[in-house]
């Protein structure tokens, strides 16, 4: 009798800069603690982290959850035969993550809009200010 491994639909990633840890987790279809065990075991996965503790995980570190979850739980890989396949695959995260990017179809694509870059320079400052409390 033959197990089959129906690949799971996840989300589209929306087009943000961070995402939390929650986010990431319904993104991603992982739970929480399971994330914050990956990031011991894979290098390549280092969100940024503020006030509080609190993980921020960028896009690209989005694509490589999703990498690998593939290859745990669809392909069937331990994790030291996924760190193996990562890291024979260009070593880090970017390039892991450049290589799903492309094989995606679930990746909101980003398109170019008129942006008043006074009014976003006010806000991005706006952040900074209220990051650096």
């Amino acid at each position: 009798m033959t197990a089959t491994i129906e690949k799971v639909v996840l989300p589209p990633i929306p087009a943000k800069r961070y995402f939390t840890i929650g986010e990431v987790s319904e993104l991603c279809g992982v739970k929480p603690h399971v994330l914050r065990y990956w990031e011991q075991e894979f290098t390549q996965l280092r969100p940024v982290k503020r006030r509080g503790n609190r993980r921020y995980y960028q896009h690209h570190e989005v694509l490589l959850i999703r990498r690998i979850r593939e290859l745990l739980y669809e392909q069937g890989f331990t994790i030291n035969g996924a760190r193996n396949r990562l890291d024979s695959h260009g070593g880090s995260g970017h390039h892991a993550a450049a290589e799903i990017e492309e094989e995606s179809e679930t990746v909101v694509p980003q398109t170019s809009a008129n942006v008043d870059v006074d009014a976003l320079r006010k806000e991005l400052l706006h952040v900074l200010d209220v990051l650096g409390r």
